[in-house]
């Protein structure tokens, strides 16, 4: 059949006899698009997660990609280096034999010593937490021509954030069983059940928002036999809420004196309002918090921008707790660390696809280019600053990364 291709006619008599011709596909292996991901250890402050896991590893190692990361990095989230030098990863002991990567991968906030790290070009996919961001940092990843996403912003299919929406699942579970523990501490809470048993009438929790913590600090109450509340001035997700649990719900806008009234009966409250602006309004002032009954708590997990209580302060896993006015208040920002292993595991898995997606787009450019949801993550494109927000912020030049993306095919 080669050789009668050669033939003068041969494409006339194929048509004659029905043959189509097929086009020959492009090549499209890995080998132009193999990604160099660097995973350093987490120096910040408690946090414990890590931005990969082993089998998540695996997998990009499957499809040809190298994985550098630093000993140590898993250990907080009770993943070893042994697991990591199984999946395929190339375990090192230096910080910048890490950063030598083409892509690097972090699961707290870059620091300023780790931006200096970075070389020309090179890919950044880490969360940014804007009310820690210094417009030092932001000028460190321009100089060096960095193009950076951040976890918050990067939607998927669907249009949402699945990293703020599963470090928000994992909040609300976690702020339920939080107030459980000390709730339940005869030394230092009230020594009561959440949910309570036959016989006894259940704990009453409150939830100040309907958002996604909301949503699932109200299915662990619920599972537990807890009463539960939900307050938030968003109709619509009063409404989201009830259909997403399935059940009928006592549910109210933010009006004062119902808040007011409510607290002084109440044995837990969750505050999970969410701010899209800056800070979190506060909405439960210090004569609310004095009304309310002797050990009883609250989980403050807005305090990450600036919490949603006049009594909260920032505390942190050593020193989790302090009581104000006889009330229990937890205040730490990084709740999701506490369970470090599922966190990075839901960490993993988004990045990873987000990974295995530019290298089927042909890099982090084309990715870009044709993905509108990691096109809203990215706020520096080869060093040119394309969010808005933080050029406002910080009085720093913007550039319409449409304009830039334009400009470049």
């Amino acid at each position: 059949m080669a050789e009668e291709s050669k033939l003068p006619g041969f494409a006339e008599l194929a048509a004659q006899s029905g043959w189509k011709t097929l086009e020959k596909p492009l090549a499209t292996g890995q080998k132009g698009n193999n990604l160099y991901i660097g995973v350093p250890l987490e120096r910040a402050f408690q946090e414990n997660r890590v931005a990969l896991d082993p089998d998540s590893v695996k997998t990009l190692v499957n499809n040809d990609h190298i994985v550098v990361i630093e000993s140590g990095a898993g250990a907080r989230a009770h993943f070893s280096d042994r697991e990591y030098a199984n999946a395929g990863a190339r375990v090192v002991y230096d910080t910048e034999q890490v950063f030598q990567a083409n892509v690097i991968l972090k699961v707290a906030p870059i620091s300023l010593p780790e931006a200096e790290l970075l070389h020309d070009k090179q890919t950044l996919i880490s969360p940014i937490h804007l009310p820690t961001l210094k417009a030092e940092l932001v000028q460190t990843l321009m100089r060096k021509r960095v193009t950076a996403f951040a976890f918050e912003y990067i939607k998927d299919e669907s249009g949402t954030f699945p990293f703020v929406r599963s470090m928000s699942e994992i909040a609300g579970s976690s702020a339920i069983l939080i107030a459980s523990e000390l709730l339940s501490d005869s030394t230092h809470g009230k020594g009561m059940l959440m949910g309570g048993i036959s016989g006894i009438p259940p704990t009453k929790v409150i939830v100040l928002g309907a958002g996604v913590v909301g949503e699932f600090a109200t299915r662990a109450a619920l599972g537990l036999g807890a009463l539960v509340k939900i307050f938030d001035n968003n109709i619509y997700k009063l409404l989201r809420l009830q259909n997403n649990i399935g059940t009928r719900l006592p549910t109210s806008t933010l009006n004062m004196e119902i808040l007011a009234q409510e607290l002084m009966t109440a044995d837990v409250v969750i505050g999970a309002i969410h701010s899209e602006l800056g800070r979190t309004p506060i909405v439960v002032n210090e004569e609310m918090v004095a009304n309310m009954k002797p050990g009883s708590v609250i989980v403050d997990v807005s305090i990450d921008q600036g919490g949603c209580f006049e009594t909260s302060e920032v505390t942190n896993h050593k020193q989790p707790t302090f009581r104000k006015y006889d009330v229990i208040h937890y205040g730490v920002p990084n709740i999701a660390s506490r369970v470090s292993k599922t966190a990075s595991q839901a960490v993993s898995n988004i990045v990873t696809t987000t990974l295995l997606k530019a290298s089927d787009y042909g890099g982090f450019e084309h990715l870009i280019r044709y993905s509108a949801g990691a096109r809203n993550g990215a706020y520096l494109y080869n060093g040119f600053l394309t969010n808005a927000h933080l050029s406002q912020s910080f009085g720093l030049k913007y550039t319409e990364l449409n304009l830039l993306l334009t400009s470049s095919m």
